[in-house]
């Protein structure tokens, strides 16, 4: 009768013993240190596995959230910041693990530390952030930041971005791209936004006299108010 039991209870730990892929979380496993991977599907079993080369990561398959900054250049070496925020998700876990072989923990379960969804985002942050920023430097050089349409470069740049980022198996689901120019530059697009709008008048010249004279007046206006106050 004992040895009935025994037997009947081998199969409940061995089920016990192993873990199903669950549905927000790509189970990926390998058995030669990580040189070929597999991806379990959501509901079976991942087996138990022991050795130094058997391998096992989660990798979370909801949207995770990032953001960077970052120093770019338009034509004429107008400077600027770029300011993103994106909402990105691993998309094919095989490419990303094989990108990123230094995140998760051999046999990790889903709910451990190495599988916290923060520190996927810290560390795929940054590879994202290079391709943000190399394509970012490539795109603006030759753009005009007078002539910026941020709607329209948001729509191009985020079809360049997940084209790369899909040999990495990651997809960028949204993006906004903000710019806040350099003070020297503020100043520029105020000069030729005001200069712009003179013109459309038919007052070019007008408008470079006033300009000028502005330009050189600030601290000269300051006194003058100051001496009448006195006065």
């Amino acid at each position: 009768m004992r040895k009935h039991l025994f037997f009947l209870a081998l199969p409940l730990l061995f089920l016990a013993a192993c873990e199903r892929a669950t549905s927000n979380t790509q189970t990926v496993i390998s058995d030669d240190c990580g040189v070929n991977w597999k991806l379990i599907a959501v509901g079976e079993m991942v087996p138990s596995r022991v050795g130094v080369c058997a391998l096992k990561v989660t990798v979370p398959s909801f949207p995770m959230q990032g953001d960077t900054r970052f120093r770019v250049a338009f034509q004429n070496r107008a400077l600027a910041h770029a300011e993103l925020a994106y909402s990105y998700e691993i998309t094919d876990p095989l490419k990303f693990i094989s990108n990123a072989k230094y995140l998760g923990k051999q046999n990790a379960k889903a709910d451990d530390k190495a599988n916290d969804s923060g520190r996927y985002e810290g560390a795929e942050n940054m590879v994202i952030d290079i391709i943000l920023r190399d394509i970012a430097t490539e795109d603006l050089i030759a753009t005009s930041i007078i002539d910026f349409d941020q709607a329209k470069f948001e729509a191009a740049y985020l079809a360049r971005i997940n084209k790369k980022l899909a040999e990495r198996g990651v997809t960028i689901q949204a993006l906004t791209f903000n710019i806040v120019p350099d003070d020297q530059t503020r100043q520029a697009i105020d000069v030729i936004s005001a200069r712009n709008v003179y013109a459309s008048f038919g007052l070019s010249e007008l408008g470079d006299r006033i300009m000028v004279a502005r330009a050189g007046a600030s601290r000269v206006d300051l006194n003058v108010e100051k001496a009448g106050r006195e006065n």
